[in-house]
């Protein structure tokens, strides 16, 4: 399908505005939208999630809505607030709509330059590039994840850890803590602790393991000074849905 000219500013990406002084040249919202669409193809955001918002997060639990309150205020803030943010919860409660929002908001009204990335995605990426058919080195797969803005690295320790894992993934995170750059997490485990209370009141559903055992106490503590923690809880969204979509 053919591009359509601005009809504001015939395709030159300029308009004039008339102010007190005379007239300005300023950059026409056909440049602003198509420098949006342009951060958004980069962001990588999985074609599942794409559709989600601020807007169309669900809240049923007061956990949601502090969740909520707690992504909009981060947007806001950014980037005079450099703390990421680290959403714990069982599956399907909203962690990575969340995360997902906040690039969207990130990208729309501040031009943030974000990526999208799953843990065991990054991981598996990385091992291809040591097979000597690899069409891509190290340094090009971890190219996003050092120099994008802000990052979201989804299901934190959805793979269990090895040396090998741990030193990568620490190496990673730690490049971005000392060049001051944000990462947004979401995990599905609960550290031990203070969590603990809450998966004993039934907030939390109990699993195995804890985050520190899925990626390493010194990963654990650098991710914990990095960011905020944000509990989220609730029942399963997803499984209701799929429930839902076979009554008959």
């Amino acid at each position: 399908m053919a591009e359509t000219t601005c009809s504001l500013c015939q395709g030159t990406e300029w308009v004039l505005e008339e102010t007190d002084s005379g007239a300005v040249a300023k950059r026409c919202k056909c440049f602003h939208e198509r420098e949006n669409e342009i951060l958004f193809d980069q962001a990588q955001i999985p074609k599942r999630y794409k559709h989600c918002t601020f807007k169309n997060f669900e809240e049923h639990n007061d956990s949601h809505s502090d969740a909520l309150k707690i992504a909009k205020k981060f947007v806001k803030n950014y980037p005079v607030q450099d703390i990421g943010l680290l959403f714990q919860g069982p599956c399907g409660v909203g962690k990575t709509h969340l995360a997902v929002a906040i690039i969207h908001e990130l990208i729309k009204k501040k031009n943030i330059p974000c990526y999208f990335c799953d843990f065991r995605n990054l991981i598996r990426n990385i091992q291809s590039t040591y097979t000597p058919d690899s069409p891509l080195t190290e340094s090009e797969v971890l190219e996003p994840v050092f120099q994008k803005e802000v990052l979201i690295l989804d299901e934190l320790g959805a793979k269990r850890t090895t040396a090998w894992v741990e030193e990568t993934v620490f190496y990673i995170i730690n490049h971005r803590y000392n060049n001051k750059k944000v990462t947004v997490f979401t995990s599905n485990y609960i550290d031990s602790g203070e969590a603990e209370e809450d998966m004993r009141d039934q907030r939390f559903k109990r699993t195995d393991d804890s985050l520190v055992d899925r990626i390493g106490v010194r990963l654990r503590s650098r991710i914990y000074e990095m960011c905020k923690i944000v509990e989220i809880a609730g029942d399963d969204y997803r499984r209701k849905i799929k429930q839902a979509g076979y009554r008959f």
